[in-house]
């Protein structure tokens, strides 16, 4: 008996292979996805180069978001396969198979679609891992042999999940096979939905949803505020789009029907009503589609651009080749001259190692966070947070270290200010009220000047302040503490320059210097310090790189995941719709309908519903766009121009490869509702 189960396991595969082959290939490229990424997780090649740690813990959740994706859309996609399968199986239990006996069947028929799978995609991800980490040590520019390695741990942990996996589908499968009577099982191609009533509340609230979810990304001003309502918004549109696919879809064709110019036409009658008819079940396949489209855009253009503009990101959160950070306790010639002596030194030290430093950045800051209401300014930790409040970073500079920095000649009376906000931020108060007394009133405001790199990182949005009198204004600050004793403003001195030597060379005078300034003589006295950091954008190159680079290998991965999971939806729905049309539009060319017609009426049919997806995507993306570009900015990514260029080449690269996918499933529908197949 057991032969004989194994025989029509196999038998039922093979003959129905145009389901089981797009399934089984999906599941090898999930096992070999997941193999590789587990794979560089465990890598020690990617651990040896700086970065390496930041990297494997990206591609950590990697291998989370593909397992949950594979459970959820492998049980998706076997639902197809088991409603073509009911007949057959229906069959066999009228001719005296019981359920104990097609549950033997299915049983097999997982053991053989997992096997292979597990096998063909653990071989594969073997055989492919190599180019992968060869792939990884590129983007960071770092260097690896050639020789192949497997990773066992991997190796157990995809056996392990896509063991459990492929378990609960079977499990799934034998819970229906059970359920089922006989007779329903016979029945279940042929089976017909009733024609669905357009339910307007749910399309109106979907409506509603995603409106709300556009109107979020669009007015969200704040990147900070960006990061924390950005999955709230993928919420509402994921909702949204189911809603208003599955009932405004039938809302759609309940207007199209209304529209006898357009529904009493040959091509046009047929394709509406075949859509209305499996609407319900067509809505939520075509909400899928789109979720699926949105989050590959989404995921590579982000990522494309992310790596794109690293170094660019890299210049802005390191400005010079060489940056100095300094803390001082307070405006008194000994913090003065502590600083002087700092830059005499790594000068010095840049002379002596052949380089040449220039463009010079030096200026004195006192920084520190605040609560801003209206155009009054509260150090944080002075005063409660209220909703009423904003929170900023303010930067304090000296107008004479404004003008030698941006080679200006600006003068100003005193309380006077030049104003200058990061990020997209806009003050729009006349005057600044701190918490000292003073008001500042703002005499212009400037659109640039050189940050410290620390302000591109910041989450909050940045102001700074050029006042002539810096020492009156700053002083009553300085000496502000919470209720721990901290101080809530700090006095800092920020100097870098730029060098023209190579990164080796630039990393040996940042390591030389970074030694040298801890034997320093800079003290300053007992009511004052002064402690200095160095910082090198050549050494931070590769940890940058890692990151960036991380998650655009992360995103390509996951993009061309999603992107097999989008065209394997759509070729079963083509090809299942397909078999339960054959039958009707054999009919219709019996009663004299043409081939021509029958074509027209495939073309209007699946014109209407396949782009739907796509274009809806493309709104989304649209509306998402602003609320990407901020998240961006939170790693240092400011070219807009830039995301603008990789978002509609990466919507256009996709609409192609859309359209290819939409022709191909497309003639196989044709050729099975004519005959032909």
């Amino acid at each position: 008996m057991r032969g004989l189960y194994r025989r029509l396991a196999w038998s039922g595969i093979a003959k129905n292979r145009k389901f089981y082959l797009p399934y089984l290939l999906t599941c090898i490229g999930m096992t070999t996805m997941y193999y590789i990424i587990a794979f560089l997780t465990d890598n020690e090649i990617l651990l040896s180069f700086r970065g390496g740690e930041i990297m494997q813990t990206i591609l950590m959740l990697g291998t989370f978001v593909i397992a949950v994706f594979a459970l959820i859309f492998l049980f998706y996609t076997n639902s197809f396969l088991i409603r073509r399968r009911k007949r057959e199986f229906g069959l066999y239990n009228i001719l005296g198979m019981g359920k104990r006996h097609l549950a033997c069947v299915v049983i097999w028929e997982a053991v053989f679609l997992a096997g292979i799978s597990l096998a063909a995609g653990l071989l594969l991800g073997i055989l492919l891992s190599k180019t992968a980490e060869l792939g990884m040590v590129r983007l960071v520019a770092a260097q690896t042999d050639y020789r192949l390695r497997i990773e066992v741990p991997a190796i157990r942990e995809t056996l392990a999940i896509f063991g459990v996996i492929h378990l609960l589908i079977l499990l799934n499968s034998l819970r229906q096979i059970h359920l089922t009577n006989p007779l329903e099982l016979l029945r279940s191609e042929s089976a017909g939905e009733k024609p669905p009533k357009a339910n307007w509340v749910l399309a109106l609230l979907g409506a509603v949803l995603l409106g709300g979810a556009y109107a979020l990304a669009v007015s969200i001003e704040e990147p900070v505020s960006a990061l924390l309502w950005f999955f709230v918004a993928v919420i509402m549109v994921i909702l949204g789009t189911y809603l208003l696919f599955i009932a405004g879809s039938v809302a759609l064709c309940r207007l199209l029907q209304k529209n006898k110019r357009y529904y009493y036409k040959t091509n046009h009658f047929v394709s509406v009503s075949s859509m209305l008819y499996r609407m319900k079940r067509n809505g939520a396949g075509l909400a899928s589609i789109c979720i699926l489209c949105t989050m590959v855009l989404v995921m590579v253009s982000s990522t494309v651009c992310l790596y794109i503009g690293a170094e660019d990101s890299l210049v802005a959160r390191y400005p010079r080749s060489l940056v100095f950070r300094a803390r001082m306790g307070g405006l008194g010639a000994q913090e003065a001259e502590a600083a002087q002596t700092v830059r005499g030194f790594a000068l010095a030290q840049a002379e002596q190692s052949g380089q040449t430093a220039s463009n010079l950045l030096d200026y004195r800051l006192a920084e520190g966070s605040v609560y801003f209401r209206g155009s009054e300014a509260d150090l944080a930790g002075t005063v409660p947070y209220d909703s009423a409040s904003t929170l900023w970073e303010l930067r304090i500079v000296p107008l004479e270290d404004y003008n030698r920095v941006m080679g200006q000649n600006v003068a100003l009376a005193p309380n006077q200010a030049l104003l200058y906000t990061t990020q997209v931020a806009d003050y729009d108060q006349d005057v600044v009220a701190l918490q000292s007394g003073v008001t500042l009133t703002i005499a212009d405001r400037v659109d640039s000047f050189l940050p410290t790199g620390d302000d591109v990182a910041n989450v909050s949005p940045v102001m700074y302040l050029f006042v002539p009198n810096f020492e009156e204004v700053v002083s009553p600050l300085l000496p502000l503490t919470n209720r721990e004793g901290s101080f809530l403003m700090d006095m800092n001195w920020y100097f870098g320059f730029d060098l023209d030597g190579s990164d080796q060379a630039q990393i040996a005078l940042f390591s030389d210097i970074a030694a040298g300034l801890e034997s320093l003589d800079l003290t300053t006295g007992e009511d004052s310090y002064f402690t200095v950091r160095c910082e090198c954008r050549a050494d931070q190159r590769e940890g940058f790189f890692s990151l960036y680079g991380g998650l655009f290998f992360l995103g390509i991965l996951l993009g061309i995941v999603f992107l097999f999971a989008a065209v394997l939806m759509i070729y079963y729905k083509q090809i299942s719709e397909g078999y339960e049309d054959q039958a009707r539009f054999d009919i219709m060319q019996r009663v004299g309908m043409t081939r021509r017609e029958i074509r027209r009426s495939i073309n209007s049919q699946i014109l209407t519903v396949f782009f739907l997806p796509l274009l809806t995507a493309g709104v989304h993306l649209a509306f998402a766009f602003p609320l990407i570009y901020k998240m961006l900015i939170l790693f240092g990514v400011m070219d807009l121009h830039l995301l603008i260029l990789t978002t509609a080449s990466c919507y256009l690269v996709f609409a192609v490869l859309y359209t290819a996918v939409y022709r191909i499933t497309s003639g196989a529908y044709y050729g099975i509702v004519s005959g032909a197949r």
